[in-house]
């Protein structure tokens, strides 16, 4: 239990630190290249922070705990959106918390929401499906995959239109003033994407062996303590982001991140010798459905406009944060 702990709290330290850097990387990357902190946020930085869960969610499938994986996927995204609604809660800025491009987060938001729902729909109708499979991959699964790349894509278009405009309404647009070159911010974002992946597998197996100690399940355990693990890097991002003012950042972060993770069912799809949404539980439907609720919410909290808030009162957040409590309890009852 000491060991596991201590391998916990170093693996925790490293991630902290190298997912603070990374989101510094990142806002220099979306400066210096002009594509925007929601394009960034939405692709790059949530693909990056995204990453122990594949590696942790790969070791999980290759020793049979494929609940665990897809508990674990699926919970990342409910402790992605109960972390934007605690720090949604202890912002003190004048006005929502959310920048000006609400629309704009909405339409990634959106992309989450129907990648989940997919995903909701292959773990009712998996077993049904099963004799459909190509490859011993789930259909929907593939499904998911084609529709993150039209979606990446509207949502890059959509930025690029922003962009255009606003270069067509401010025709003199204020130089960079971010002090690192383009190839010091990738090589510097590349090293910190290493650090978090080498160390998140560590995190999540120490996790792992405390869970272990409770006699809980193997969904629960997943979808709670790993997803929890594995959700660290977002945390440090988000928070470094709204450090640094970067708020679109840390916004594209969770919706990207969110998206990112149905897709890596993919590669877990591949490992499984069956189709992997006919083998899990169908008790993470409850998971799907909450993150979905989740999600609209703060979609809806994004496209109200609000003239003043109250420090610690807001209704969405709190809606938010309802919503994942009351799917955790449900997920532990079952």
């Amino acid at each position: 239990m000491l060991a596991a702990s201590l391998q916990f709290t170093i693996s925790a330290a490293i991630i902290i630190l190298a997912g603070s850097f990374l989101t510094k990387y990142a806002d220099a990357i979306a400066e210096v290249t002009g594509l925007g902190r929601l394009l960034i946020g939405s692709i790059l930085l949530a693909a990056t922070t995204s990453l122990p869960e594949l590696t942790v969610d790969i070791s999980a499938v290759r020793q049979g705990h494929v609940d665990l994986a897809v508990g674990d996927l699926l919970g990342s995204s409910l402790m992605n959106l109960l972390i934007l609604a605690l720090l949604d809660l202890s912002s003190r800025s004048r006005g929502k918390m959310l920048s000006k491009q609400a629309a704009a987060h909405a339409l990634s938001g959106s992309l989450s929401v129907a990648l989940t729902a997919l995903v909701g729909v292959g773990l009712f109708t998996g077993r049904a499906l099963e004799a459909y499979s190509w490859w011993g991959i789930s259909p929907v699964v593939l499904l998911v995959g084609i529709a993150y790349v039209f979606g990446v894509r509207l949502v890059y278009l959509d930025q690029r239109i922003a962009a255009q405009s606003e270069a067509a309404s401010e025709p003199a647009v204020a130089a960079s003033t971010s002090h690192l070159t383009l190839r010091h911010a990738l090589l510097g974002f590349g090293a910190c994407a290493i650090v978090i992946v080498i160390a998140g597998p560590y995190l999540a197996d120490a996790g792992g062996q405390i869970a272990e100690l409770s006699g809980l399940g193997s969904t629960f355990v997943g979808t709670t303590l790993v997803a929890l693990c594995t959700s660290l890097p977002e945390l440090v991002s988000m928070l470094a982001a709204l450090r640094i003012g970067a708020v679109d950042l840390a916004i594209g972060n969770v919706f990207g991140s969110n998206a990112f993770n149905m897709v890596l069912l993919l590669p877990l799809d591949l490992i499984e010798a069956k189709p992997l949404l006919a083998v899990v539980s169908r008790d993470h439907i409850i998971t799907c459905l909450a993150a979905i609720l989740g999600t609209q919410v703060v979609i809806m909290g994004q496209l109200y406009r609000v003239e003043a808030r109250v420090h610690l009162i807001e209704p969405d957040a709190w809606l938010v944060i309802a919503i994942v409590i009351t799917a955790f309890a449900l997920v532990y009852y079952l």
